[in-house]
């Protein structure tokens, strides 16, 4: 409600975007707690909740869409393709019609982070975008709607994540193959993890590092079961 000296309406758009799955992904049984989410905006006190259907989204015969293809070429771009094009098309078309002054994405979404920051530099959005840290639960695992979808051992085993990202950053390993090997060897001892990647990039280009410098960034996915996690640290 108050950013950098300055008041507002805050409002929350709350929309399951279809243009963000994958053919066969889980989009129709993608957690939509719409009571629980009313309250919480209750509490913090928005001022608007801007819900819509996809069908008041998105015409029948769209054919236009808007994609950053710098940005988007590795990490989850590259186990995901088309996911970010449609991110960019949603938040485009959000923007035009909530018209924000400044707008809030969490960090855990690293990449996405970055990209939506690129489109609004090269679109010339007057928009500033905040940054909201990562929040976890108290074992470190990224808060993420996905995880309803871990069972018991699954949810045990997912802290290893954490754990591996944290032990790469406090190795002060200075080599992104050896870095990238333990990472790998500690999740991996996670029986039912399995990693969908694990690399070190630029923080500000995202592109691929052989060794640890400024604005490293540590990005991993993991899967356990079908469930697909995220996180990452920034290095350096």
């Amino acid at each position: 409600r108050e950013h950098a000296g300055r008041q507002g309406e805050v409002a929350v758009s709350i929309f399951v975007n279809p243009l963000q799955f994958e053919p066969d992904a889980d989009f129709s049984r993608y957690p939509r707690p719409e009571a629980a989410d009313e309250e919480i905006c209750r509490i913090e006190g928005v001022d608007l909740i801007f819900r819509p259907l996809p069908e008041e989204m998105y015409f029948p015969d769209r054919s236009t869409f808007v994609e950053e293809t710098a940005l988007a070429e590795g990490l989850c771009g590259a186990s995901r393709p088309g996911h970010f094009r449609g991110v960019c098309t949603v938040v485009t078309k959000l923007f035009h019609l909530l018209a924000p002054a400044a707008a809030l994405f969490g960090e855990k979404d690293f990449q996405q982070l970055a990209i939506i920051r690129r489109m609004v530099r090269d679109l010339n959005f007057p928009i500033e975008i905040i940054a909201g840290p990562t929040i976890r639960e108290a074992d470190g695992l990224a808060l993420s709607s996905r995880n309803q979808y871990l069972n018991a051992e699954e949810r045990a085993q997912a802290p290893i994540i954490r754990q591996a990202l944290l032990e790469a950053a406090q190795s002060k390993e200075s080599s992104s193959r050896k870095m990238l090997a333990a990472v790998r060897q500690t999740i991996e001892s996670a029986p039912l993890a399995r990693i969908d990647y694990a690399e070190v990039a630029g923080a500000d280009d995202l592109q691929p590092r052989l060794t640890i410098g400024p604005r490293s960034l540590l990005a991993v996915a993991v899967f356990f079961g079908k469930t697909r996690l995220i996180d990452h640290i920034l290095l350096g």
